[in-house]
């Protein structure tokens, strides 16, 4: 394959599951994808890109060392098994990027190295450096002190926050079929091959994924719709594609390269029909002397407008304290990009749970089958009313003017509003963010104008209780 540079550089994260990199019934290591593997990395390089590999296959590598039929169903089994299966692993492919003179760099993670915001900074700094190096860096979870509080879950998961670290041009997920069909292809003759998909949410209704996977690995095609979604949200570009060709890895980014647009997303803005490429089949309409040729995957395109990096880490690197309670209205208003993402303790109805300043929240609302339109309606306007008295990022001080009686009755009101017991089965969750305040002095203040925060707490560092907000869920 040629190492011309055929467009921009890009920075491409490229993650490889388990089935992928050892057999599933006799865990002998798959050298020839892993070879092919190694060769685009390599390849991708020359041209000038940056390339981050996530490899699965700690705990099937030590399968086979130890030669144990199938994984423990116990947590300190599986631990143990990933101790032993991680130097091989790496050990292999620094076997294998060795022999083409590509140094490489093992990086393992969990949830909690990167819940703390600075070791998260850290550890973006890290990478960066690595690549800057011409290091490709070999990102695993880091299995043998991972518990179920700081896991990522899978891999697949671990590869999108990786991407949203390193803000990544594309996120490539390698494995066992060519895409995302509509039903499991082995199974079903009919399934179909969709090609561009623009929205997650629409495509969960029209795809079946609950039997795709394999025994050695912890994911399947849902876990990679999940990866897919939050990659996306950072704006990065999301593909699923066959591992058994991973140098379509490179014939992708030269198809969206030739066709003009660097990012499959700018590839749809010209064209009604998702899955179609006018420009590929026309070589006229294309930059290219030659019509492109479409390499078999899906391509899941990024948002054009991507979540800011603080708000990423909140919502899919840390672990949720506690929860907020919210109104219909403040669910509204905080859909909206214009919002910032900050809520007045006006839209806060109660909290679940304990937490601390700082410490990321759940943003949830309750279930209420019955509410009305007009209802949701109402509230979003006096939320939105609130919103026209509070200045961003400015601290309200103590206003002196206050009058006690408009104090005490705004209590009164919140008293009589006030939620009962709740629970997560009662609740749905919209999104989450980083509290301003603890729990207690959330609920203190909650449907309160935040004129009266300072009153009321004897303090107001801020006139949102909880900022950061993304919301997953709209109303």
């Amino acid at each position: 394959m040629s190492s011309r540079r055929h467009g921009p550089p890009c920075t491409i994260v490229i993650k490889l599951g388990s089935s992928s990199i050892v057999h599933e019934t006799t865990h002998q290591p798959l050298l020839s994808t892993l070879s092919s593997v190694v060769e685009t990395v390599v390849n991708l390089r020359s041209q000038g890109h940056k390339v981050v590999l996530v490899s699965s296959g700690a705990i099937a590598v030590g399968l086979k060392r130890m030669e144990l039929p199938s994984r423990p169903k116990n947590l300190s089994g599986k631990q143990a098994l990933a101790a032993i299966g991680q130097g091989r692993l790496i050990a292999l492919w620094d076997n294998l990027f060795g022999q083409l003179g590509q140094p490489i760099a093992q990086v393992l993670l969990t949830r909690g190295d990167i819940s703390d915001r600075t070791r998260y900074l850290n550890a973006v700094n890290t990478f960066k450096e690595l690549l800057s190096m011409g290091v490709v860096p070999i990102v695993n979870e880091n299995d043998t002190v991972s518990v179920s509080e700081i896991k990522f879950g899978d891999n697949d998961t671990l590869s999108a926050i990786t991407s949203s670290m390193i803000h990544a041009d594309y996120l490539f997920l390698l494995t066992d079929v060519d895409g995302l069909y509509t039903s499991n292809p082995r199974k079903d003759p009919d399934a179909k091959l969709l090609e561009v998909v623009d929205s997650i949410s629409a495509i969960r209704s029209q795809v079946s994924t609950t039997t795709l996977g394999s025994s050695l690995g912890t994911g399947g095609m849902e876990t990679k719709i999940i990866a897919a979604e939050i990659a996306t949200a950072a704006g990065v570009s999301t593909v699923i594609l066959s591992s058994r060709k991973p140098e379509n890895i490179s014939n992708i980014i030269h198809y969206y390269d030739r066709g003009s647009p660097k990012t499959p997303q700018d590839d749809l803005s010209s064209h009604s029909k998702p899955s179609s490429r006018p420009d590929s089949a026309n070589p006229s309409r294309s930059s290219s002397p030659t019509p492109l040729i479409r390499p078999p995957h899906t391509v899941f395109t990024a948002s054009p407008f991507p979540m800011r990096d603080l708000k990423s880490w909140t919502t899919h690197t840390l672990f949720p304290s506690g929860s907020v309670i919210i109104d219909a209205g403040a669910h509204h208003v905080l859909s909206r990009r214009e919002s910032g993402g900050r809520l007045l303790a006006a839209g806060v109805t109660g909290i679940i749970g304990a937490f601390a300043s700082g410490q990321a929240v759940r943003i949830v609302i309750r279930r209420r089958p019955d509410g009305t339109p007009s209802e949701a309606a109402d509230m979003e306007a006096a939320y939105t009313k609130g919103l026209e008295g509070t200045r961003p990022t400015t601290p309200h001080a103590l206003s002196r003017s206050s009058s006690a009686a408009g104090l005490a009755d705004a209590l009164k009101i919140s008293s009589v509003e006030e939620d009962s017991v709740l629970t997560m089965d009662d609740v749905v969750e919209v999104g989450r963010g980083l509290a301003n305040y603890n729990s207690a002095q959330i609920l203190r203040v909650k449907g309160l104008n935040s004129s009266h925060l300072p009153q009321v707490l004897g303090y107001a560092d801020s006139e949102y209780v909880v900022e950061n907000i993304s919301i997953r869920v709209p109303p």
